[in-house]
């Protein structure tokens, strides 16, 4: 069999990549990956992509490896992480809950690396060959759930290969709108939600709750029952089945009972999601009033 070169590679020591080989950008309202200028030329492909190999008198034509970084870069794309979360991964979320013990000792720290010990053994146990249980991270406003989301999703697309999807459940609900204002319907968008491998639904819950968007829930999580397909998800309300408590603004009196994630989402999507899914909490202080006197 004929010698080939190596194909291209990043730098080990480069400075705006860290030898990953891909940055990650801005772009108005999202996240991108680049691949990083450190790289240069394939001197295996010439940078078309393509290889010849001769194997036993039979000549093959085959993809060159230098097409990964480009492939994981759009599957990275393809997710939809919001601007704000372009450099977010588990090494800066461990990084900042073990800064957060100058602040707030132990304790907060651990509220933190729990849930995230969790989570990365989660990301590392997924198999794209079968079934997997999906997660949703729970917990008070500015504990870091999005983050957390965002780096799983991130370590599935880039170190697994995996195609996943990000949206934020208000968002979802804009886009819909759109849709019919535009004399669209729904159908296109819900499709493509279903039938990604991994979604992750950011802020379950949030929203006035009404019977359109009800509906909306239980379509997109009884869809994706049906199929088997992995839901993560992160909520504000504490998972527990429909109570019949009022929505914060219409309680009345301090010793008002809190709203369950069954009341905002409804019984039977409450039900079919608590199958399918295990829940973490995220605890600690709120991370936003944290940077405020430590940067983390």
């Amino acid at each position: 069999m004929n010698e080939l070169p190596p194909p291209a590679a990043p730098r080990p020591d480069c400075p705006d990549c860290r030898g990953r080989g891909l940055r990650f950008v801005r772009e108005g309202e999202l996240a991108r990956a680049v691949p990083c200028a450190c790289i240069g030329p394939c001197p295996r492909c010439q940078d078309t992509f393509l290889v010849r190999t001769d194997a036993g008198g039979a000549q093959r034509v085959l993809r060159c490896r230098c097409r990964l970084l480009p492939d994981r870069a759009d599957l990275f794309d393809r997710i939809g992480i919001p601007a704000h979360y372009a450099t977010a991964d588990f090494v800066s979320f461990s990084q900042g809950a073990l800064k957060m013990k100058a602040a707030h000792g132990d304790d907060a720290a651990s509220e933190k690396l729990g849930p995230f010990s969790r989570v990365y053994a989660w990301a590392n146990a997924y198999d794209p060959t079968r079934e997997n249980r999906g997660l949703v991270l729970t917990g008070k406003v500015g504990r870091g759930k999005t983050h957390l989301l965002v780096a799983l999703l991130r370590h599935l697309a880039l170190e697994k290969g995996v195609r996943t999807r990000f949206i934020e459940f208000t968002r979802l609900l804009a886009d819909l709108r759109a849709g019919f204002d535009e004399g669209r319907s729904g159908a296109e968008v819900l499709n493509r939600l279903v039938e990604v491998p991994v979604l992750a639904i950011d802020e379950l819950g949030k929203g006035r709750m009404t019977d359109w968007e009800l509906s909306v829930v239980d379509e997109l999580i009884s869809r994706r029952y049906n199929a088997l397909r992995c839901t993560l998800g992160t909520t504000n309300f504490p998972p527990g089945e429909p109570t019949g408590a009022l929505p914060a603004n219409l309680a009345l009196g301090e010793g008002a009972a809190r709203q369950t994630l069954g009341d905002r989402i409804g019984e039977r999507p409450w039900s079919r999601l608590n199958e399918m899914v295990d829940f973490i909490e995220v605890g600690g202080p709120d991370v936003r009033e944290v940077k405020r006197t430590l940067p983390l």
